[in-house]
């Protein structure tokens, strides 16, 4: 019995050994961090951007050429119409008696002119053999004259009323868009009161509002470089194509008009762009001033390369409110490392992740 305790000892402090010496040797990996991203770009010079909106060239209001009670609005706003396709309907009720009571008119003035035409011949024939004087048969024939100017009178009435009750049917002479509805169904409408407004989609342009301290530096004819707010990776050259000769009485900003050069498809009207006057690649590269770090070395960048990230010595331009400037060491395109410096080493693998555009955040 006594000889029994020294060998469980023996065997816990054995356990003991062979569960120390595994945690020593099976030591897990540092996990791999993770660090936000960005791509290098450039940015315009302050103050050479604008905010503007896609619009078509060619704008206009269609309304019904005769008043009357919108029976049905047929398309909706953001709707594409064929030329000649129906937009909107009158109340065809009125246009339609009003057609009833020409063709009333007409063939009474048609009644009358044959009865004075007749009356006319009876008085000539008459007037031959003199058994009329010559002022009964200047009264005849006054008479025939008259009716004859009424009937032409009623057939032109006829023809405007039957015009009239084709005007009943709203519609577009051209392939349009519509951007806005101004009337709808049961509005009573007169003629030429805006209904619809359409853009033709086939010519894109831009506008935007620019002070009059920075007209100067803009011409008609002038190239100028448009980018898109729902997408930056689209640019698009355009050219002043108008600017308005006096200011906005309310803002007191000029009116520019940019049309664009063969924008794609995913330029669409309504868009918010932005419009940069001069060569945005002659602009230096723009970086957050969270990613520029100093170690007693100078100023430097860390990018991620292979999967690691790895420290690049840079030249730094003057410091802006958006960021800061690079005069050298960084090309456009690389992905630079904007947040946890400190905790980074040379050779380091790190996981990107790309960080919110400014879009984005709001």
């Amino acid at each position: 019995m006594p000889s029994a305790i020294p060998i469980r000892l023996l065997a816990t402090l054995s356990a003991i050994a062979l569960l120390v010496g595994c945690g020593a040797s099976d030591t897990p990996p540092a996990a791999t961090p993770t660090v936000m991203v960005q791509t290098a770009s450039r940015a315009p010079a302050s103050g050479s951007i604008y905010s503007g909106e896609i619009r078509a060239r060619y704008e206009f209001d269609v309304a019904f050429r005769v008043g009357g009670k919108i029976a049905a609005r047929l398309v909706d706003a953001g709707a594409q119409v064929k030329a000649g396709q129906a937009l909107a309907q009158l109340d065809p009720a009125d246009l339609e008696l009003n057609a009833s009571s020409a063709r009333a008119q007409l063939a009474a003035a048609e009644s009358d002119f044959a009865t004075a035409r007749a009356e006319r011949e009876r008085y000539s024939s008459l007037i031959k053999q003199k058994f009329v004087s010559s002022t009964a048969f200047e009264a005849k024939d006054n008479a025939f004259n008259s009716a004859r100017a009424r009937l032409a009178q009623a057939q032109a009435q006829t023809k405007i009323s039957g015009n009239q009750a084709a005007y009943g049917t709203l519609s577009s002479d051209k392939p349009a868009i519509v951007t806005a509805v101004l009337a709808d169904a049961g509005q009573v409408v007169s003629a030429g009161q805006a209904v619809m407004r359409l853009a033709r989609p086939e010519e894109k342009e831009v506008s935007i509002a620019v002070p009059e301290s920075r007209l100067a530096a803009l011409k008609p004819g002038q190239i100028v470089t448009v980018n898109l707010w729902a997408d930056p990776k689209i640019f698009v050259n355009g050219k002043v194509r108008e600017i308005a000769p006096a200011a906005d009485a309310t803002t007191r900003t000029f009116l520019v008009r940019i049309n664009l050069t063969d924008p794609p498809p995913a330029v669409q009207i309504g868009m918010t762009a932005r419009v940069m006057i001069g060569d945005a690649s002659a602009t230096p590269l723009l970086v957050p001033l969270n990613a520029v770090s100093d170690r007693g070395q100078g100023p430097q960048l860390w990018l991620v390369q292979d999967g690691k990230a790895m420290p690049r010595a840079i030249q730094v331009a003057p410091f802006r409110e958006d960021g800061a400037t690079i005069a050298s060491g960084l090309n456009e395109g690389e992905m630079i490392i904007i947040s946890g410096l400190n905790r980074l080493t040379a050779g380091m693998a790190v996981t990107p992740r790309p960080a919110a555009t400014p879009e984005q955040q709001r």
